[in-house]
């Protein structure tokens, strides 16, 4: 038996199969194959511009900016089922993009001051950055 199936006994089947459990784990599985599209999307543009000479903070700024517009429309019509309209849930992730691209700023620059090279730098920066995304996106933007 497996570690995965061994921790799995020790979960009520009715906790893992309650629709709302499910919701949630759907939702956020739907989050990660379009925050990989939108990521995608981020590291191109990042990539590009580092290429004809743009520094990396600035360059991943860029990128960060076009894997959002990739990220709200995937976000509105893919995965979530938002209860307010477009204006409505494009301010607020507009808001909430402004503190997603504050953190990813402060914490790219703060990873490459401390000696990681920057694509493990923005590699960890996105990482930590999914689940408070997929929470604030979840419970505020597309609620």
């Amino acid at each position: 038996m497996t570690p995965f199936r061994r921790a799995l006994k020790y979960i009520p089947r009715a906790a893992i199969t309650h629709p709302s459990v499910k919701s949630w784990f759907i939702g956020f599985s739907l989050h990660v194959v379009t925050g990989v599209l939108a990521v995608l999307t981020h590291y191109s543009i990042m990539w590009a511009l580092t290429q004809i000479g743009m520094a990396a903070v600035p360059a991943s700024t860029a990128g960060f900016a076009g894997g959002a517009a990739a990220r709200y429309l995937l976000s509105y019509y893919k995965v979530f089922s938002p209860t307010e309209n477009v204006p409505t849930t494009l301010f607020r992730f507009a808001v909430a993009l402004a503190a997603q691209m504050a953190a990813n700023t402060f914490m790219l620059a703060f990873f490459l001051q401390n000696g990681l090279s920057v694509w493990s730098a923005q590699i960890t920066t996105t990482v930590l950055l999914t689940f408070a995304n997929y929470l604030v996106y979840r419970l505020w933007v597309f609620n």
